[in-house]
């Protein structure tokens, strides 16, 4: 059993830290959300997923409460799951409450790690890639994972820990054993390309589903949808190769084939591989959550990284910057999610879908 803290208990915080409750850890959970606080320690987290439901009791306490830590035992290992623009001082802030020994781990999109690192040392952090995973979280006290079966089982590694310098080690060895009762995962030698692949599997999925109000699945059947992530996909795997990243496989298929969707015959077999999730599970990510919520998304730190990286190194990427400008319209309230929004973009970038000349 381990001690174990959240800081941030939206849906993949609220997800992880269940489930590592109902394994048996000591899990402390703290969030400014004070219904899902509330509604969390009256009658537990209920998570529902491609495995069996179950009500967890995690200890959940409201921000203002944190104070309450300091005269207790520290945690062994700290979990930041907030959003990417609060990565810095949820470092500060979680680094008080964490043993001298333990480590703080990164559950969240984007490129946080170098921002953690920054606050508490290399050392004192682990870089936890989480690939192919979604929770979605809209009322308290409910989050649910879409799929009809667990990542494992189709021979698929979730979970990716790794040590910034790239070495093995025993503490990530241990982040992944107790994560197995959620999903398999493995330890890699590899963050920075891990987390690459990661960034470009969020790129070519979040904002597309975020400025279109449609599913995954929705977005699989409609070829314009389809058009605009092959796209994003393509650039961010052009910058992540400039940029000398080993990048892992991700949006089902390797980088190669993403960085070289120029060429019509790779186009149409990503195209056809895109179209065949159709029937799959319709996903809403993080993006489209807070959307939804109405809270500022992550673009900045997402695709902006890329297109921050792009311009450092002098190439043109127009479908995320038509994408960035999308979302920042969506951000400020002066654009509604819609389907039309993908047609705009399209237009804005200057892209023309192969099939449609």
């Amino acid at each position: 059993m381990k001690r174990i803290l959240f800081l941030g208990a939206g849906a993949i915080g609220s997800y992880l830290g269940g489930w590592l409750k109902h394994a048996g850890h000591d899990v402390t959970i703290i969030d400014p959300w004070a219904d899902q606080v509330n509604k969390v320690n009256q009658d537990g987290i209920q998570i529902s997923g491609p495995h069996e439901n179950i009500i967890s009791f995690p200890r959940m306490l409201h921000l203002h409460e944190s104070e309450k830590l300091s005269r207790e035992q520290k945690f062994e290992i700290g979990f930041i799951a907030l959003k990417a623009y609060d990565t810095s001082w949820a470092a500060k802030f979680i680094d008080n409450y964490i043993l001298e020994d333990g480590f703080i781990v990164s559950a969240q999109n984007c490129w946080p790690d170098p921002l953690i690192a920054e606050v508490v040392g290399e050392k004192r952090t682990i870089g936890l890639v989480m690939s192919n995973i979604s929770a979605e979280l809209y009322k308290p006290g409910k989050v649910s994972r879409p799929g009809q079966s667990r990542m494992r089982d189709q021979g698929h590694d979730v979970f990716r820990a790794g040590e910034h310098n790239g070495e093995i080690t025993n503490r990530a060895k241990e982040l992944i054993e107790i994560l197995d009762p959620i999903d398999s995962g493995r330890v890699t030698n590899n963050l920075w390309g891990e987390r690459w692949a990661k960034l470009g599997q969020n790129c070519m999925g979040n904002p597309v589903v975020a400025m279109s109000n449609m599913g995954t699945a929705e977005l699989a059947s409609d070829y314009f949808c389809r058009c605009l992530q092959i796209n994003l996909a393509k650039e961010a795997s052009i910058i992540g190769i400039k940029l000398g990243y080993n990048i892992d496989n991700f949006g089902g298929t390797e980088v190669s084939k993403w960085s070289n969707a120029e060429d019509k015959d790779v186009y149409s077999e990503l195209d056809g591989m895109i179209a065949r999730r159709s029937q799959g599970p319709n996903r809403h990510p993080s993006m489209a959550q807070d959307v939804i919520k109405g809270r500022v998304t992550e673009i900045r730190f997402m695709n902006g990284y890329v297109l921050q990286k792009a311009i450092e190194i002098g190439i043109d990427i127009p479908a995320t910057k038509a994408t960035i400008n999308m979302i920042l319209k969506i951000d400020s309230g002066e654009v509604k999610p819609s389907r039309d929004n993908i047609d705009i973009v399209l237009k804005e970038a200057g892209i023309t879908p192969p099939n449609t000349v």
